[in-house]
């Protein structure tokens, strides 16, 4: 299957499906000498982990990374770096019964007209499972991005129609949602409540900074930075936009509001993201994508069968009621993954 490659000199290739053996990921450019073992890619996908938080999938997956080459002696050898993450709780038969329906929201309709076959067992390689490979290969591109200092965070900016209102960064660790308002997380709490009360779901909008990027990283035209991190944004399942910096807000201001100007001390705001003309500024990367509610829910859909009969359809297996706060860690290991892509070039040529 074409398209499960992503960057040029930091390449990754995933590989697996939902309810298959196991999923994992092979990393091409990674530098000799780097400290690695499983444990600094267990924390990451710690935070990703199915089985947890308030609208989180029943699922319980503990997720072991295995490093299967690439690593010698604790460091790692410039070779292909390979690390398998072995599936242990897939229930494939609660999806027997909808095995020839079409999932609304799902991949399913599409990758039947692409291949002519699909894996209908949570569908696959389109299944929200594939991300924890790009977590795995996200940590180590981190343990790059920590040798110059590069940190990403995240915060959960809206849920369901609830959104900050007052941004305290100290709050993000308090709250199981990571969220920057505590009042807004116990609003946004009552809302997943509710909806996953009825058999329901919802999206939400997350924030990634990278803060202590330094300036000149990014090429021009068709790779700018930021192209390329709403390429990386984008190419997770249940993101549907993406925004840098102002975002959309730029298309209501005048240049002279939008515009970042410069004195002696450097820039006076950053209303660009750390961005321009394709190219890194020095200030925070700032990073905010629109997350679509979760496809899988149990109220009834109309829909149809294989042979195009109309049908009726509720699913029942063990999904998220949101996919945030778990995709959070995707959206920072997909951001580090394109810094440390750039980085990388930038080296090169340098």
């Amino acid at each position: 299957m074409s398209g499960s490659s992503f960057g040029k000199t930091f390449q990754i290739t995933t590989f697996g499906e939902s309810h298959g053996p196991g999923i994992g990921v092979v990393i091409q450019g990674c530098p000799p000498g780097l400290p690695l073992d499983e444990s600094v890619i267990q924390k990451a996908l710690d935070r990703r982990r199915p089985g947890q938080g308030i609208g989180g999938t029943r699922r319980r997956e503990p997720d072991n990374p295995k490093i299967l080459s690439g690593v010698f002696e604790g460091k790692t050898t410039g070779t292909p770096l390979t690390i398998l993450i072995r599936n242990t709780d897939a229930r494939s038969g609660a999806y027997s019964d909808i095995a020839r329906l079409y999932r609304p929201g799902h991949g399913d309709f599409t990758y039947q007209k692409k291949y002519g076959i699909r894996d209908y067992r949570g569908g696959g390689r389109a299944s929200a499972r594939e991300t924890a490979a790009r977590v795995a290969a996200g940590a180590v591109a981190q343990v790059i991005l920590d040798r110059y200092g590069i940190t990403i965070t995240s915060c959960t900016m809206a849920i369901g129609g609830v959104t900050v209102q007052q941004f305290d960064a100290t709050s993000v660790e308090k709250n199981e949602l990571r969220c920057p308002d505590m009042a807004a997380a116990r609003a946004m709490a009552e809302r997943i409540d509710t909806v996953k009360a009825r058999g329901d779901s919802l999206g939400g909008v997350v924030e990634i900074q990278a803060g202590q990027v330094p300036a000149g990283i990014g090429e021009p035209v068709f790779d700018k930075l930021d192209a390329d991190i709403a390429k990386a944004m984008m190419s997770i399942g249940a993101v549907k936009a993406v925004e840098i910096g102002s975002g959309v807000c730029a298309a209501g201001r005048t240049g002279s509001e939008n515009n970042d100007p410069m004195d002696n001390n450097g820039f006076l705001s950053n209303h660009s993201g750390g961005i321009l003309a394709g190219i890194s500024t020095g200030q925070p990367v700032i990073v905010r994508v629109h997350v679509k509610p979760i496809p899988s829910i149990r109220l009834d859909q109309k829909t149809l069968d294989m042979d195009g009969r109309p049908a009726v359809i509720s699913t029942r297996g063990r999904h998220d009621i949101c996919a945030i706060p778990r995709i959070n860690m995707v959206c920072e290991s997909m951001l580090a993954l394109v810094l440390t892509d750039h980085l990388l070039r930038q080296k090169t040529i340098a």
